[in-house]
């Protein structure tokens, strides 16, 4: 008969009756399969930690916000966001599905190149384009977002002394009363600033103005902003065709749309406050429709969203290491999952859950990383049940961002597996070893 895991005995308050403000207390269960494959198996097979990026989930979700929006506008085109995750077998099932590419530095143009995308169906964000990003852009019709007024006067030397005309718009930055305002990127609306860029565009001749751009920020919770900056982009396309007879051909609203993850401090979970894809295209499509551009020079509406479209798709397989008691009684975990890799933890609290069958009993527990850091923290605090030595745990919603930030610190990054729509399952990044890690370093002479 196998001994019994010797549990601490503590008293807990139990929550029976009506339910509280928050609600019924619902029981965590584990997450023992990924798209019907077992987690045990993927660990055995391809370590811990592991991410695994679920193909299905990411065409669900891109099906789905499609539909949000091209039934409430006639003409709906996605961009998937490279800084997101720009693993290419993640970006290639996104421009499967119909998204062209939105990248905002020379690498990540080079990769959005390399994967295939039409040269016309690339948008080039970012304050930092070097005169050969320019260069490239320009001359394979690329879509280029101008960021401020250095760039604006570099385009258009560089349009003199090129053969094509640079295809460009202007990103523009506005009060929508969402707090902090992002006013670092593009050209403000309520200052004339983009009033401005938009008339020497038009005067220089030499620049082909195709667009209007806003990326009002990052984890926006208010459907309504969307709608304020659609709004006034709207306005500012009517003003160019009252002043040149100009129609523009597109408007980008950019990203930040929410995904259910919880947000650090959040007083509910993301799964309550996040508004859904159709209340973002309904803001968004109202204002546009409702604005007084010309029904037949209604602009092409392009969306940027990374975040909300791979969130979902992404876990974070991890082992416990050791279990602990702090100074003051509170239990502590141990996981071999970093914040060198799951970056977002820093304002995500991510939702762990054990992946095999656990006991009824739980605890005020703190989530650790190995990192020899003491802000290698997953959770400050979180009601868990004791796991032992050795057990596996799935961390969900962490497809955004975490496999373009991570770092390589004391550990290193490991292996990402996709499992497609039919279970199979594929290495789409292994995992580094040490000959990755010396084969950039070079040592002087005199210390070999």
């Amino acid at each position: 008969m196998e001994k019994l895991v010797f549990e601490r005995p503590f008293i807990k308050k139990l929550n029976s009756g009506m339910p509280s403000k928050f609600g019924l207390k619902t029981r965590m269960e584990p997450i023992t399969e990924i798209d019907e494959v077992s987690v045990k198996e993927l660990i055995d097979k391809y370590g811990s930690p592991l991410f695994v990026i679920s193909e299905k989930t990411i065409r669900k979700t891109y099906k789905s916000a499609e539909r949000a929006f091209s039934t409430r506008y006639p003409k709906v085109q996605f961009a998937w966001s490279y800084k997101t995750n720009y693993l290419d077998a993640v970006c290639r099932v996104f421009h499967k599905e119909g998204a062209w590419a939105e990248v905002v530095s020379g690498f990540e143009y080079e990769k959005a190149l390399r994967n295939n995308n039409p040269g016309d169906q690339i948008i080039f964000n970012g304050p930092d384009k070097s005169r050969k990003d320019l260069e490239l852009a320009t001359a394979n019709g690329s879509l280029i977002h101008i960021d401020h007024f250095d760039e604006l006067y570099a385009l258009i030397d560089l349009a003199e002394k090129s053969e094509k005309k640079p295809k460009v718009a202007i990103r523009i930055n506005m009060d929508t009363g969402i707090y902090p305002q992002w006013d670092r990127f593009g050209f403000n609306y309520e200052n004339g600033e983009a009033w401005d860029a938009l008339n020497r565009i038009m005067l220089s001749g030499n620049l082909d103005l195709v667009g209007l751009h806003t990326h009002i920020g990052t984890f926006i919770l208010s459907a309504d902003a969307y709608g304020k900056a659609a709004a006034k982009l709207a306005d500012l396309a009517v003003s160019l065709e009252r002043k040149y007879n100009h129609v523009i051909k597109y408007i980008d609203m950019g990203g930040g749309f929410a995904s259910n993850s919880n947000l650090k401090g959040a007083y509910l979970p993301g799964s309550d406050t996040v508004p859904g894809i159709d209340e973002y295209a309904d803001a968004i499509s109202s204002a546009l429709i409702n604005s007084a551009i010309k029904p037949d020079n209604l602009p092409l509406l392009i969306l940027e969203t990374g975040r909300a479209l791979i969130d979902e798709a992404g876990y974070l397989l991890g082992t416990v290491l050791a279990n602990k008691r702090m100074a003051d009684g509170r239990r502590s975990t141990i996981l071999d999952i970093g914040v060198n890799i799951l970056f977002t933890a820093f304002w995500y609290d991510h939702n762990i859950r054990p992946a095999q069958p656990f006991s009824e009993h739980s605890e005020e527990t703190a989530i650790y990383g190995p990192l020899c850091m003491n802000i290698d923290v997953l959770r400050e605090a979180v009601d868990f049940p004791p796991l032992k030595k050795d057990d596996r745990v799935v961390i969900n919603r962490v497809g955004a961002y975490n496999m373009t930030q991570w770092m390589q610190f004391i550990t290193m990054r490991p292996n990402v597996v996709m499992i497609d729509e039919k279970g199979g399952v594929h290495i789409i990044r292994r995992n580094e070893t040490i000959d990755d890690l010396v084969s950039l370093e070079k040592l002087p002479p005199h210390l070999k």
